[in-house]
């Protein structure tokens, strides 16, 4: 008999994936003996451990989200035996087994680029090159030119608080500020920062960087944000020219991504 429940968990998934949300389908493919949920069952897992849908309740079920999260951090899909078997709190005697394939969902993985000057185009050609989605931004229209960035997926030219209404930032978006001034840095992070962005880093000197929190500080920005950033961003290469940089940089945001291993941030 088909789960009632499947075209609903279907439908919130759908809508997830829309909403660049990052999500767990938990979907039962094998049974044995008795068991509360049969082949076909979904249940939708989201970040923090909410769920929709069901794939056994109880003690199982209770593994079932935390096998879950797990997949969603690694971002790679698991098939996963349970026994049934009394082995813990809740799951009763019934000696049933079930097999759940569990499969991430996550938005794909963006780069923002807000400064396209040289550095700002070899980030942008290299994180393309590295599978990340890639939006370019710069108030001048005349460097965010398809000739100049053929690889942006998408190309923004005008004031950072339009880029910030048009671009959707969500927790799988890396955000690069390579911009040419401490002002233009100054009036993009407090909108950056706003967002769930999982990486900020800015390019520049420690100097400015130190220049840019005692503006931004002065403005009312709380310190806390400012622990979000990292700059100087990249790795430390000694890297000098536009593609060295660059290769700091997505360095930096691999790592992130990968080990969360993106070191202390340096006001």
């Amino acid at each position: 008999m088909p789960d009632a429940g499947v075209p609903s968990v279907l439908h919130e998934l759908v809508a997830a994936v829309d909403a660049g949300e990052p999500v767990v389908l938990a979907t039962v493919v094998g049974t044995c003996h008795s068991v509360p949920r049969h082949a076909g069952s979904k249940m939708l897992v989201r970040p923090g451990g909410r769920h929709s849908g069901s794939v056994g309740g109880g003690a199982v079920e209770a593994r079932v989200v935390a096998d879950a999260l797990e997949v969603l951090a690694r971002e790679e899909p698991r098939l996963i035996h349970y026994a049934l078997n009394g082995a813990g709190p809740g799951l009763g005697p019934c000696g049933g087994e079930l097999t759940v394939y569990l499969e991430p969902h996550v938005p794909p993985p963006t780069v923002l680029v807000v400064g396209c000057g040289h550095v700002g185009r070899a980030i942008a050609d290299l994180a393309h090159w590295l599978g990340f989605r890639v939006i370019a931004a710069d108030s001048r229209a005349e460097v965010v030119t398809p000739d100049l960035l053929p690889d942006a997926d998408l190309r923004l030219a005008g004031p950072i608080e339009d880029v910030a209404r048009q671009v959707p930032i969500t927790a799988a978006t890396s955000i690069v500020v390579t911009t040419s001034s401490v002002e233009a840095d100054v009036a993009a992070l407090p909108l950056l920062l706003a967002t769930p962005a999982r990486f900020i880093g800015v390019l520049g000197s420690r100097r400015r960087w130190q220049a840019t929190c005692r503006e931004l500080l002065a403005r009312g920005l709380p310190e806390e944000a400012l622990g979000r950033v990292k700059s100087p961003i990249g790795l430390d290469l000694g890297a000098e020219a536009p593609r060295e940089i660059a290769l700091a940089v997505m360095g930096e945001i691999v790592a992130s991504r990968r080990h969360g291993a993106t070191g202390e941030s340096r006001p």
